[in-house]
């Protein structure tokens, strides 16, 4: 009876501490995040406006980063608010329920974005690959339907996460370890068995995060497989053109996803690197995304020119 005195059934609230161990300079860690935040929405919030407006961009590669986009601007809205209050003003109690909607925002955007960046991988293969049909294999109802599937798997398996969760009644603590409400780092305050949790996790990544890293690194082997036997060495360099920058943000992305998930799981990661990575993981995506993709297309740097200069001209 006397092991209840350290334990709280069903709590109201949890308290996030931000990044162990880096308390007394996380004040100061919030400027750069905030800075990687404010980017992130602007370059996102630009790709929104210039895409729909654009008649040009009207294509499936496009449509697919207006997507991106979107769930870039609702990633960075589900984490950012709380982890600068925490920061900056000290705000580190949160309602359960509340951690557990953020929970839920915060993983399942993320498997749509893993979602979209296979789409991409497939649009990119068709582009390549079998550039007369491409048209004809991405119509606009291809699209709505691939789109529709990304968002019903990802908003299906981790919404399991959650539900599960709330299975639990009885916590060790309800401080958790963390600067957002991570999957892991809420289960491990449990004090009851949570063996089935962490299997559903484990489920969860490998169906949303490992199926779509397995299926885009054969998109994109079979890419660079029909890019070496192009015959022209200016189709060969424009088609690597290409995917290069879609590369980059593939293995960006899906190599610290992974790190921070095995670390979680079977790693012995000192916290402060672990939750600075994941916060890194989830925040310099959205950032980087506008910038990889909408600088290399010339009609989106001039939308974006003519933009800035509007606002300097209304100024």
């Amino acid at each position: 009876m006397a092991s209840f005195n350290f334990s709280y059934l069903d709590p109201k609230t949890v308290t996030l501490i931000g990044i162990p161990g880096l308390e007394h300079v996380q004040y100061w860690i919030g400027f750069p995040f905030f800075a990687v935040c404010l980017l992130a929405l602007l370059g996102n919030v630009i790709l929104l406006i210039i895409i729909p407006a654009e008649r040009m961009l009207h294509q499936p590669m496009y449509i697919f980063l207006a997507v991106l986009a979107a769930t870039d601007v609702g990633l960075c809205l589900a984490i950012a608010p709380k982890m600068l209050a925490i920061f900056w003003f000290a705000s580190f109690s949160m309602a359960f329920d509340a951690c557990l909607v953020q929970l839920f925002f915060t993983h399942a955007l993320q498997g749509m974005e893993s979602g979209i960046l296979l789409a991409m991988a497939f649009d990119r293969y068709v582009a390549i690959c079998d550039p007369l049909r491409h048209t004809s294999i991405l119509t606009p109802s291809v699209l709505v339907w691939m789109m529709l599937a990304v968002a019903i798997r990802a908003t299906v398996l981790v919404g399991l996460l959650p539900i599960l969760i709330k299975t639990l009644h009885l916590f060790h603590t309800t401080v958790i370890a963390h600067s957002y409400c991570e999957h892991m780092a809420v289960v491990k305050l449990a004090a009851e068995d949570i063996r089935v949790n962490k299997i559903c996790g484990l489920f969860v990544g490998f169906a949303i995060l490992g199926f779509d890293m397995i299926f885009i690194l054969i998109s994109y082997i079979l890419i660079f497989k029909a890019v070496f036997l192009l015959p022209q060495r200016e189709a060969r360099l424009k088609a690597f053109n290409t995917c290069v920058p879609h590369m980059f943000v593939f293995l960006e992305f899906y190599i610290l996803a992974f790190f921070s998930f095995f670390s979680h799981r079977f790693g012995h990661v000192v916290p402060s690197t672990h939750i600075l990575l994941s916060t890194i993981y989830l925040l310099v995506p959205p950032a980087l995304n506008p910038i990889v993709y909408g600088i290399k297309n010339k009609v989106i740097c001039q939308r974006v020119v003519q933009i800035f200069l509007l606002i300097h001209k209304s100024e």
